[in-house]
């Protein structure tokens, strides 16, 4: 076994693509692909967190909620990462540069009540769909029509978990105030 590292390409370094995109217009797209790789690790991590603790009448629900969202988000990622390295970039991979190029905060360790939780996920998504809407119309105008596609069918899956949260978060609940009390 080879114990010799040969490093292919350098974290922050873009390359020449097979996409016929120039590497300055690249390089634009790639720090804005890498900045919502990183929110998305922070917003998964944080559904992820959620899901573990949901606990309540709704239990059942929102925990499956939860999955099918952060299994969403999941898969957002690696098509950014993938595209990103289809761009002639370096996909974020490590946690600690994953969490310092986040634009997004996450709540601390405590567990909170599943309302207190949601509303901290979709404070977290509109963060996210306002810089998503941002970086569409960043590819569009450079003209990586791919990118500000695929950037606008995540931005449609994440507006509707969002509006899907908005929704549990509503007053209006089949759980009797004794019950809560």
């Amino acid at each position: 076994m080879s114990t010799q590292k040969s490093t292919r390409q350098r974290a922050g370094t873009v390359d020449e693509n097979a996409l016929r995109l120039d590497t300055e217009k690249a390089e634009q797209i790639i720090e804005a692909l890498n900045g919502d790789l990183a929110n998305a690790y922070v917003l998964y991590h944080q559904l992820h967190k959620h899901h573990w603790n949901v606990e309540g009448a709704e239990f059942l629900e929102v925990h499956v909620f939860l999955q099918e969202v952060y299994e969403d988000v999941e898969a957002a990622a690696d098509e950014l990462a993938e595209r990103l390295q289809a761009l002639g970039g370096v996909p974020h991979a490590s946690m600690t540069t994953l969490a310092d190029e986040a634009t997004v905060e996450p709540e601390d360790e405590d567990v909170y009540d599943v309302r207190t939780s949601l509303a901290n996920d979709l404070e977290m998504m509109g963060d996210i769909i306002e810089s998503y809407r941002e970086h569409v119309a960043l590819a569009d105008g450079l003209g990586d029509y791919a990118t500000s596609e695929m950037l606008r069918e995540q931005l449609e899956t994440l507006e509707e978990h969002a509006h899907h949260i908005e929704h549990y978060l509503e007053d209006d609940s089949l759980v009797v105030d004794s019950a809560t009390n």
